[in-house]
């Protein structure tokens, strides 16, 4: 849950920068954004990873009983 907590900081922090970039024309703002998406896409893959080993490992256990 730690990393999804982090992934919803991550996003929620890059709401200004978006708005910078959409609303005003900023480039470097859109910079900032595009690499806090990259930095969102590999937590998000970490997440996926993670909840699939947890759900594999619960499987597992339920199969041994």
């Amino acid at each position: 849950m730690k990393k999804f907590q982090e992934a919803k900081s991550l996003f929620e922090s890059l709401e200004a920068d978006a708005d910078k970039f959409y609303n005003k024309a900023n480039s470097a703002a859109g910079t900032r954004v595009r690499k806090g998406m990259q930095d969102l896409k590999n937590l998000a893959q970490t997440i996926r990873l993670e909840v699939q080993e947890t759900k594999n490992k619960e499987a597992a256990k339920a199969k041994k009983k």
